[in-house]
Order: structure tokens, then C-alpha cells, then sequence
């Protein structure tokens, strides 16, 4: 499957500097159903975090990782130990009770000598290489936040509590205009000192402020940082139901994975 050519980035002196990626593989995965965290899914007979591994270290742009996963678990840590047993710069750390708590301890494990940090959801795991790519492109450009997204294409209606819910539930308050709304994915890139300032500032959130936060972007939005926007991928889709996994077997088994 063909993609498109990232557009060339602005004209600006490119820096070097290492990177690193941290993969976010401490979710439960209740929706898929398998009982399992969702790391250790299996899609065409591997878990979902081996794929993911193997689409990072495969783009290129890691000069070391940290896989998060569940507090307490030991088959996820058994498969990262497999990678670091055959060379791959790569560690494994606990998470937290969140997201954003597993992202920090993501975060904190990389320690001296890391310039930018791509923060990648275990859960896309079939993310291109070029997504990878053209994200740290646009940080050693002079970003220092930028995040891959897809045009939206379905029509996008903002809703509230019906004033007549014996009829429906909802009603309709607006419709944004499409053509400005994008589809967020991961890998998300940052300058690694500047995003956890970010995150040790919001670390004592608690309530609907630590809620609402949904993607490191919007800590850096929060933060004041300009957010650069770079093609994403249609097969970067996130795994979260069983139709997501179905979907993803089918990529498979049509050898995308194979493909160069």
C-alpha cells in the first residue's frame, strides 16, 4: 500500500540530536474482550506490542526505547527482554493508574542525552514508518511539538442533552466545518525537556482538569507551545474494538508488513 510524500518541510537549518521512542502499552483492553491487557492481543498470531516494537525500531529513528507497560505484569516484560536480548537499545518500565501517569514514567526512564521523544500508543500498531519519520523531521526542523493526523472524513456534529429526551437522548448544537478538523495519531513528538516540564507541571491534576487532558499534545497546547501538524496514515488506525482488530488482520494478511 502506497503513501503519499510528506510535503517538504520549511526551509530552516536542520538539527541534529538523538531521539527517542517511548510506547504506551499499559492499557486493559476491555473492549477487545480478550481478557488480556491489550499489549498481549494477539493479531495474526503476535501481540499487538511486537508489531508495534518491530514498526518502531524498523523506522529507524530511535536511538533507544522504553516500552510501558501494566503495573505488576511479567509477559510484556518477557517480550521486551527478547529485544534487548537481541541488541535493540530498549527497556521496560512500569505505568500508572492513567495514561498520562504511564507517559511520565515513559518519560522519566530515558534520562541523560535524549533531544526529542516520539510518544507512540501500542494500540497503532501498524503505523508506517514515514509517520515515524516525518515527525522527527518536523522536530529537527525547529518544532517542538508536532503530531501526525488524517483528514476527517465523516461529517462531525456537536451535540447536548435533548430538551426533549422523551424523543431522543441528544440533539444537534452545531457542525464544524470538516475541512479544519483532523483525525490525531500517534507517534506524537516533542523536545523531551519542554514535554516534561509539561508533564510535571500537570502531575498534581486530579479531577475533570487531569480528565480532560486526552493526548500530550494538548499538554503542550496548554503549555502555550505551537503544535505542527504532519501527515498521518489511514493504517495507523488504533485497535480498540474487535472490528479495529479485524480490520488490522486483514492488513496483515494482505502483507503490509512486508511492504518496504
Amino acid at each position: 500500500m502506497s503513501h503519499p510524500p510528506h510535503p517538504p518541510v520549511p526551509a530552516r537549518a536542520e538539527r541534529s540530536g538523538r531521539a527517542a521512542v517511548v510506547i504506551v502499552a499499559a492499557g486493559s483492553g476491555t473492549r477487545l474482550g480478550y481478557g488480556l491487557p491489550k499489549a498481549l492481543v494477539p493479531l495474526a498470531g503476535r501481540p499487538l506490542l511486537a508489531h508495534a516494537i518491530d514498526g518502531a525500531l524498523g523506522s529507524g529513528v530511535a536511538d533507544r526505547m522504553v516500552v510501558v507497560v501494566p503495573p505488576g505484569d511479567t509477559e510484556l516484560t518477557a517480550l521486551c527482554a527478547g529485544y534487548a536480548t537481541d541488541g535493540a537499545h530498549l527497556t521496560c518500565v512500569p505505568g500508572g493508574a492513567t495514561r498520562n501517569e504511564s507517559v511520565r514514567a515513559g518519560l522519566r526512564a530515558l534520562g541523560p542525552g535524549t533531544d526529542y521523544v516520539l510518544v507512540h500508543d501500542a494500540a497503532r500498531c501498524l503505523t508506517p514508518a514515514e509517520v515515524f519519520t516525518g515527525v522527527l523531521r518536523a522536530l529537527r526542523a525547529g518544532a517542538s511539538a508536532v503530531i501526525p493526523a488524517v483528514p476527517v472524513v465523516d461529517t462531525i456534529k456537536s451535540v447536548a442533552p435533548a430538551a426533549a429526551p422523551g424523543i431522543a437522548p441528544e440533539s444537534v448544537t452545531g457542525t464544524p466545518e470538516r475541512a479544519a478538523l483532523r483525525a490525531v495519531q500517534t507517534p506524537q513528538g516533542f523536545r523531551l525537556g519542554e514535554l516534561l516540564r509539561a508533564h510535571e507541571s500537570a502531575a498534581s491534576w486530579t479531577g475533570e482538569r487531569a480528565a480532560a487532558v486526552t493526548d500530550d499534545a494538548m499538554l503542550m497546547e496548554l503549555a502555550g507551545t505551537e503544535v505542527f501538524v504532519v501527515p498521518g496514515a489511514v493504517e495507523a488506525l488504533k485497535i480498540t474494538t474487535p472490528m479495529d482488530l479485524l480490520l488490522a488482520e486483514a492488513l496483515v494478511a494482505n502483507g503490509y508488513e512486508e511492504q518496504p
